[in-house]
């Protein structure tokens, strides 16, 4: 299945980073964007969220009005991590990266560092 077709019927979008692979939602509108993972308390270990934007640019995020707290990895156009962040739950601080990104991806906080995953690593699977 394709990243669009999975988008479209809400499948789970496989992302591998390394060794490690997550089963993320993909967020490619404005809308859904805007929503991301407000109001959710439960995510599963490997899951996660994908935003796709239309063009690179410093996409920052915040956490108001989402319970769970979480890690972001901000992803360049090669589909490489330029910069992670933990985010705490209901925060209005914005988590900001260095340099333009394409896509972020939230996942369950320490998600990364559990696994080994840092600044430079290479996401495969990106729409």
């Amino acid at each position: 299945m394709n990243a669009a077709c999975a988008a479209e019927t809400g499948s789970p979008l496989p992302l591998s980073i390394g060794k490690q692979v997550f089963q993320v939602e993909l967020a490619a509108t404005p809308s859904a964007r805007e929503r991301g993972l407000m109001g959710r308390t439960r995510l599963a270990a490997n899951g996660g969220m994908l935003f796709k934007f239309e063009q690179a640019a410093p996409y920052c995020f915040w956490m108001r009005n989402t319970p769970l707290p979480l890690s972001i990895a901000f992803i360049d156009t090669r589909g490489r991590i330029t910069d992670l962040a933990d985010m705490q739950p209901h925060s209005d601080t914005l988590h900001c990266p260095k340099t333009d990104v394409r896509y972020a991806l939230e996942v369950a906080q320490g998600g990364f560092a559990q696994r080994g995953i840092t600044v430079g690593a290479q996401v495969n699977g990106l729409p």
